[in-house]
């Protein structure tokens, strides 16, 4: 099976290794790039505006990969939600996954982070050269801390909603702890999980065509 090909479906699986973690995988023919999501405290691979932003990104020729970072176990320990180390390792052993299947092997992975998977996406990508591209919707990316946002090298795109006051501060904090080439995008009139008619679709547009940009050229 060549890389693209394959799953063009959503389709349930496991990634392997101790602990199993449960995942949705899609690869359209032809697929450009894998985007990895990040989901926020409290939600998984079933988190319905991934899951939208996932089909949007699909019907552009992006593989979509959407895991629960925890295991149900895992998620019983608040402490866990927010342990964005131990997420940013999971989201490491998800690149390194799809490295070696048959039908993502060939596609450059990215990240889309949201809440605090901002933050764990941020930290993950921090000195892999092989991360792409990485978006953040409503995200917290100052958990992933100051040395690791200056270690990011992948283009970053920060996306925050115009009534999320405090995360909008958060985000302008670390996009100036960053070296990379990074914009910060703030949506009028969204809230922080971008419930309002028409927003999350602005996020779906913003992060695609981010996504392909960096995907199809130089990073």
């Amino acid at each position: 099976m060549n890389a693209g090909q394959g799953f063009a479906e959503p389709h349930e699986l496991w990634l392997e290794g101790a602990p199993a973690l449960a995942a949705i995988l899609a690869v359209p023919a032809g697929a450009k790039g894998i985007v990895i999501f990040a989901h926020g405290s409290g939600s998984g691979r079933w988190s319905p505006r991934n899951n939208h932003v996932a089909g949007e990104l699909r019907k552009s020729g992006l593989a979509t990969l959407l895991l629960d970072l925890l295991t149900p176990d895992e998620e019983a320990d608040r402490r866990n939600v927010f342990d964005i180390d131990l997420l940013a390792r999971r989201l490491k052993r998800a690149v390194d996954w799809a490295a070696h299947r048959p039908e993502t092997a060939g596609l450059r992975p990215c990240y889309f982070g949201a809440s605090t998977g901002g933050g764990a996406a941020l930290r993950a990508a921090a000195s892999d050269l092989r991360i792409a591209a990485v978006v953040s919707r409503g995200g917290r990316p100052d958990l992933a801390g100051e040395q690791a946002l200056g270690a990011v090298a992948a283009p970053t795109l920060l996306i925050v909603g115009g009534r999320d006051e405090q995360v909008i501060d958060l985000n302008e904090s670390a996009f100036n702890a960053m070296h990379c080439r990074r914009e910060l995008v703030i949506v009028p009139g969204a809230g922080h999980l971008f419930e309002e008619p028409g927003t999350l679709d602005q996020v779906v547009k913003l992060a695609r065509d981010w996504f392909l940009t960096h995907l199809e050229g130089p990073s």
